[in-house]
């Protein structure tokens, strides 16, 4: 699931908006469309146990059927985990801070904590991308609001909401650093890539296989430094859909 494309996937959701006969509404002129609202869609290459999209509705329907009958009609790979009734407000408003996990196989922890630690500690750290206007460059550092190398018993024992839960690994090789990163929504927007890109600048990190990044969670940065459900300001509300998605094949 993690190499199907933004596109693919939304393809994907539309086939079964019209599998599941969901009563979507369409906008107006030569050519109407689903009014299907992406928040932040996860970049090809990314595993993700959090995406978010909104969908605007030609008639009321009950939530959990809408879940049910949506989760029914997508393909093995992609779950449904909640749908709520939005209460107004843009869901792309409700998220500033997005939390990824990311598996270096065949990087030893130490080496990967000495890079962060020197990511940590720069005032900028400016990286490349490649863009369809050309090559950027831009700073990495800005965004990163936590970053740091975990161990391998915090694969399934982290709190739902703020880091993953149970979530297996294929990853087998010895050692693999794991990095627990928390970056905040700017422009331009900063990727786990970027920020292995800053890695390599600040450190020379360079891991020998590609790494494996994980979308945890994604949502609003509280007091605390905890990651909030953007769904949760809707749990009792009335009119357009938001619904919570995940490819659970990426897992």
């Amino acid at each position: 699931m993690r190499f199907t494309s933004h596109r693919d996937f939304a393809r994907a959701f539309e086939r079964a908006l019209r599998r599941a006969s969901v009563p979507v509404a369409f906008s107006q002129g030569f050519t109407p469309h689903p009014k299907i609202s992406y928040a932040s869609a996860a970049p090809t290459g990314v595993a993700s146990e959090a995406e978010y999209l909104e969908i605007g509705l030609q008639a009321e329907v009950d939530p959990g059927q809408l879940r049910a009958a949506l989760d029914a009609a997508l393909s093995p790979g992609l779950d449904v985990l909640d749908t709520v009734v939005s209460t107004g407000g843009s869901l792309a408003d409700r998220i500033d801070a997005s939390h990824w996990r990311i598996e270096l196989p065949e990087v030893e922890p130490e080496v990967a904590a000495k890079a962060v630690a020197a990511f940590l500690a720069a005032d900028e750290v400016l990286v490349d991308r490649l863009t369809k206007q050309g090559r950027r460059t831009f700073d990495a550092r800005v965004a990163v609001l936590r970053m740091a190398v975990v161990g391998d018993q915090d694969k399934t024992d982290h709190p739902v909401g703020d880091a993953v839960s149970g979530l297996p690994s294929e990853v087998s090789s010895v050692p693999c650093a794991i990095l627990d990163l928390v970056v905040r929504q700017v422009t331009p927007s900063v990727r786990p890539d970027d920020v292995l890109s800053g890695l390599r600048v600040m450190a020379d990190l360079e891991p020998p296989v590609p790494p494996r990044v994980t979308r945890l969670a994604q949502g609003t940065m509280s007091a605390q430094g905890e990651i909030v459900d953007p769904l949760e300001a809707d749990r009792a509300g009335q009119p357009s859909v938001n619904a919570s998605l995940v490819p659970a094949g990426a897992q």
